[in-house]
């Protein structure tokens, strides 16, 4: 048994070897057939700059995450809350904000709402966009693990005479982190990605600076290849992390 799960391992390791070489090779020939030779030195000159654009990175993700989960949290809440009027609010809410690409909300909360309330830190203004617009996937996310609930379970701990506070505790929240983990560790990989679209309003984040730094040597190719990489870096790890959670709580395993 052992040595069958030893052979699956590295059979799955040189599969996604050569898909990987596979890949490497098909960019490499594009490469050649366009006569483009790669050089990244020039990026040490910069090494300063983009540390900083990836700690500003680091920062609006952190907050946004923060952030975007408590609203997502109400408005899971008040969609199911009973209420007509506040359910009725939250759904618009969730289906505004789902239908619409975030480039028009961008423009729309930093010029037009954010001018009109006097939100003019720029910072602020892309942590408060990002967590709006991110916590309406939470809201749905989360308002799925609830639906999905094993009934039976609940009706057993009533049975049992679980108070409503041991029934959260000890029935709800488990089969939540169970069902909503996963997908919401996918979700914050989002956020990273979705921040470099705050460089439109001039937030000196990672795509920012890699942006101004191409606009002062013209190395477009390079500059932008070691954005994706430092991305990588950044979101990776999360989706490594989703498939072990999903792996870890799946009733399968």
């Amino acid at each position: 048994m052992k040595h069958r799960a030893h052979a699956a391992f590295y059979l799955k390791l040189l599969n996604a070897f050569l898909a990987s070489l596979l890949v490497i090779l098909l960019v490499w020939i594009s490469l050649i057939r366009l006569g483009i030779a790669f050089n990244f030195s020039f990026l040490v000159d910069f090494r300063i700059r983009i540390v900083q654009g990836f700690l500003m990175t680091l920062a609006l993700s952190a907050c946004s995450l923060f952030l975007s989960l408590l609203i997502g949290i109400v408005a899971a809440i008040l969609r199911e809350c009973g209420i007509l009027f506040l359910e009725y609010l939250a759904s618009i809410y969730v289906n505004f904000i789902r239908g619409t690409p975030l480039i028009m909300q961008i423009y729309l909360f930093y010029y037009i709402i954010g001018t009109a309330w006097g939100v003019e830190n720029r910072f602020v203004s892309g942590v408060l966009i990002l967590s709006v617009f991110e916590g309406a996937y939470i809201a749905e996310i989360i308002r799925a693990g609830f639906s999905d609930l094993e009934k039976t379970q609940l009706e057993a701990a009533k049975a049992v005479g679980f108070t409503r506070r041991q029934t959260v505790r000890l029935v709800i929240l488990p089969q939540m982190v169970a069902s909503t983990l996963p997908p919401l560790i996918g979700q914050f990989s989002s956020i990273i990605k979705d921040s470099s679209l705050l460089s439109i309003i001039a937030v000196i984040e990672l795509t920012q600076t890699m942006r101004e730094i191409s606009a002062l040597n013209f190395r477009l190719f390079e500059c932008y290849l070691f954005l994706g990489f430092l991305y990588l870096v950044l979101t990776l790890p999360l989706s490594l992390l989703g498939k072990q959670l999903e792996k870890r709580f799946s009733y399968e395993h």
